[in-house]
């Protein structure tokens, strides 16, 4: 990252320790700025490159810093998800948040995947549109170029039932359309040799999501809000640290 040092927020309101050690933990070109309660984090922990600004109500303040351009980029951290997206969508005029999961599998392979929300990505349109911005991600992020389309089951499945057979079809045409491939319902061998993944509807994406980082030992290092006109990246309170998402901040600012 070249120019002025840029300014990252992110937000704690619970595991302070774990995000100032993410926070300290990252070498880049910018400062992180963390926006908390007041007297919850011991100060005396806090590195160089790293600002702690307390507030009643950090997540506006985070939220309305962003918008304002104070800082250039922002991180959820561990603020609570209601109340901090919610003023993301009213400070930015949307009435739903599009997001690219940075996942990262038991066995450490990286990936991104979307749609993760149960409103999103539900249309071929609002597919390709997100591979487009999924592959300007993946590219920042050094992870493969190649796009794959996951659908409700294999080739073979077709005429075992029409929801199967219209997933099917549809990703067929996503992939045709979008320059990608479909790579049926076999996310296992996807994640092997793509950069971006695209589940077959918002509820699916959301439960791959969900199964991976609570379940299957993995783990998510954040998502970029695509739909809106600043940096944002959301965070589950139950990642194991920050520094990726702060990473993945700091790359989408290049």
């Amino acid at each position: 990252m070249s120019g002025a040092v840029k300014r990252i927020g992110i937000g704690i309101a619970e595991d302070a320790q774990k995000v100032i050690d993410s926070a300290n933990g990252v070498n880049g070109n910018f400062t992180t700025i963390c926006y908390s309660r007041p007297g919850i984090v011991d100060k005396k922990s806090i590195g160089n490159t790293v600002r702690i600004i307390e507030y009643a109500n950090p997540e506006q303040v985070l939220i309305d810093d962003l918008v304002a351009g104070r800082i250039d980029a922002a991180v959820r951290g561990t603020l609570p998800a209601n109340s901090t997206l919610k003023a993301l969508k009213t400070a930015e005029g949307v009435d739903h948040l599009e997001r690219i999961a940075l996942l990262e599998t038991v066995h450490g392979k990286k990936f991104l995947l979307t749609p993760v929300g149960v409103d999103e990505g539900w249309t071929v349109p609002e597919k390709l549109e997100l591979i487009k911005k999924g592959r300007l991600i993946a590219q920042k992020f050094g992870l493969p170029k190649k796009v794959g389309i996951l659908s409700g089951g294999r080739l073979g499945d077709i005429g075992r039932h029409h929801q199967v057979d219209a997933s099917i079809a549809e990703a067929e045409l996503v992939a045709r359309l979008g320059d990608a491939e479909h790579c049926e319902i076999l996310i296992e061998n996807a994640v092997e040799t793509c950069g971006l993944i695209i589940a077959p509807d918002g509820i699916s994406g959301n439960l791959i999501f969900r199964t991976l980082t609570f379940l299957g030992g993995g783990h998510g290092h954040g998502a970029p809000v695509v739909n809106i006109s600043r940096i944002f990246v959301d965070t589950s309170r139950a990642s194991p640290n920050y520094a990726n998402a702060l990473i993945l901040a700091a790359s989408l600012l290049e």
